[in-house]
């Protein structure tokens, strides 16, 4: 009999044994789950449509439509020109020409705009772009393709919002393919998530007919560093949304379709240059050039006095592969047009003349790097540097190099081509799956 006793006894504690595990991953399974899912998307964008199998050759967006997340403060902070459609992270989803991704059919007016969370960030706000009527939908897209005031904003009054959330807006008036880029900002962490929507104006006519091409392109002054230009307007089925200037095979601006002239600056003196104009639609159909019109610039430079240097350039911020500058304007008898990074000796950019700060990216951690700032105007007088300022990128000695087949947890720190990643989703990794290739399991620090 005390042995029956013993032995029920023991089938006890296992049964207990075996139920407090089966309770200990279920409570796991759901912190898991909690963190694995806490992204958005909205519904119809870019990334849900390449999930949807509507849009295809996506990368690894279809299996994350609601990962598109990284540093927020659009426009000021986010992904850089160029890679803003995927958020700085999915590369495909950048790729960007007329024909490239399905779009869905929109009419200006009000317009409703549902984003999905698989969890709640508390919430600062919801902001949508569009892309300007003269936009070039066969680059990819950069700020200044952008209107950069969003035309509806909504306040998420730092709550978490539910889990469907629709909003209505008001969508300016556009015929054709744009662009709609929603931003989700979040208040409790510095980032936000990024969606474009591929939309087509105008229900499901399709515009396939371009302008006709400008005519009479003419010369109408010149001076030691540029060339005034004037043509007739083009005609188009729909309507002429922009006008696109081309020194050689070389665009140098876009200008509205009203614009019927445009002045090229930064020339060099005494030097033969060769002009064609192209118009656009909004549907991004381009016309055939224009003639080709010659123009030599006068010999005298006219403008010699080169502008103040730059004063007080300083870090505002490091990372492991990058270093954040700022400065003080120049100031020049004609005007400031430019800003020149150099880091050492090298140009690393090149900025407008209002622009007073610039992060510089893809640096190597734990480097020593100096840099300086010069400015330019129009005449291409160059002035001398500013001070010199050093920073050192920021290092970890302890974080190994990522690999592949490898079971990480959150907070583990690894390196990847020179900068440090924070493991935010415990996985096994694989190739394919690289720090930067897959923002919601790393976050760059």
């Amino acid at each position: 009999m005390a042995a029956v006793l013993r032995l029920d006894n023991k089938k006890i504690v296992q049964g207990l044994l075996t139920l407090g595990f089966m309770l200990l991953f279920a409570f796991c399974g759901m912190l898991f789950a909690e963190e694995a899912s806490a992204h958005g998307y909205v519904e119809n964008s870019r990334p849900h449509l390449c999930a949807q199998g509507q849009n295809t050759n996506c990368g690894n967006i279809v299996y994350e439509p609601q990962s598109q997340e990284t540093q927020g403060n659009f426009p000021s902070g986010g992904p850089v020109d160029g890679q803003i459609a995927g958020a700085g992270g999915f590369t495909q989803l950048n790729e960007q020409t007329n024909t490239r991704w399905t779009k869905i059919n929109m009419r200006s007016g009000t317009n409703s705009f549902t984003w999905k969370s698989t969890a709640q960030h508390s919430t600062e706000n919801w902001r949508y772009y569009i892309t300007k009527t003269n936009w070039n939908p066969n680059a990819p897209l950069t700020r200044d393709q952008l209107e950069l005031t969003p035309f509806c904003t909504i306040n998420g009054n730092n709550q978490r919002p539910a889990a469907s959330v629709t909003h209505q807006c008001n969508v300016p008036s556009r015929t054709g393919y744009h662009l709609i880029l929603a931003v989700w900002e979040i208040s409790d962490t510095v980032n936000a998530f990024y969606n474009v929507i591929d939309v087509n104006f105008g229900g499901t006519v399709t515009d396939t007919q371009a302008p006709t091409a400008p005519s009479n392109l003419r010369s109408t002054g010149v001076t030691s560093s540029s060339v005034a230009l004037a043509w007739n307007a083009s005609t188009d089925n729909v309507g002429v949304t922009g006008y696109r200037v081309l020194r050689g095979t070389t665009q140098v601006a876009t200008v509205s379709g009203s614009t019927l002239s445009y002045t090229v600056t930064g020339l060099t003196a005494n030097t033969g240059y060769s002009f064609t104009v192209q118009a656009l639609d909004a549907a991004g159909n381009v016309s055939a050039s224009s003639n080709a019109v010659s123009a030599t610039t006068s010999g005298s430079t006219g403008d010699t006095q080169a502008p103040t240097a730059p004063t007080n350039l300083r870090t505002t911020g490091v990372t492991s592969s990058s270093i954040s500058l700022a400065w003080n304007a120049s100031s020049d008898n004609v005007g400031v047009t430019g800003y020149r990074i150099l880091r050492g000796t090298t140009t690393v950019a090149t900025v407008s003349g209002t622009t007073l700060s610039y992060t510089v990216t893809g640096l190597a951690s734990g480097t020593s790097y100096t840099f300086t700032v010069q400015s330019l105007d129009a005449a291409g007088n160059v002035s001398a540097a500013s001070n010199a300022v050093s920073a050192t990128t920021s290092t970890s000695s302890t974080a190994p190099a990522w690999a592949p087949n490898t079971a990480y947890a959150v907070g583990n720190l690894v390196t990847y081509n020179g900068s440090i990643y924070e493991c935010r989703q415990a996985h096994t990794s694989l190739t394919g799956w690289e720090p930067p290739n897959v923002p919601a399991l790393w976050l760059l620090k």
